[in-house]
């Protein structure tokens, strides 16, 4: 099977307004960040999909999670990022995240500034003259059902 057809086997395990708002998400970050590696883990809380510059997970800029109620843009290393509108959620060392309300809050200028200023400090960069790749890197035998209880 397609790395493609697993994904939309995984997306399908969610209610269609789960996968349809990770689906326009995926759509938007595609567009933003051409060249980019996507890592597709589907583990036991969540479906994560990474966005980087190679196979590295440890490279990773950004991740959309799908979880029963709601999708989140994770910015992985978004602790150092600057948020004066204070959009992003989480205490961790190392990542901050926000949920979408829509794919189109990915439009939203505040949004479009972390996600550049994301890129702007990436270790690596993601090189947007080479080919994007889809790989599915783990599907966790034991998963918590997708769906709100």
């Amino acid at each position: 099977m397609s790395p493609e057809a697993q994904l939309a086997g995984f997306l399908a395990k969610y209610t269609p307004e789960i996968a349809e708002l990770a689906e326009g998400a995926l759509a938007k970050m595609r567009s933003y960040l051409p060249g980019a590696t996507e890592l597709v883990y589907d583990n036991y809380n969540a479906l994560a999909i990474g966005f980087g510059p190679s196979e590295r997970a440890s490279e990773a800029i950004f991740s959309i999670a799908l979880y029963p109620r709601w999708v989140s843009l994770f910015f992985l290393h978004g602790a150092g990022l600057p948020d004066p509108d204070r959009l992003l959620q989480g205490t961790g060392t190392a990542a901050r995240h926000m949920i979408l309300k829509s794919p189109d809050t990915l439009d939203e200028p505040g949004v479009q500034v972390l996600i550049e200023h994301a890129l702007l400090s990436a270790a690596v960069p993601i090189d947007p003259t080479r080919p994007g790749q889809l790989l599915i890197k783990s599907v966790s035998a034991n998963q918590r059902s997708r769906r709100p209880a």
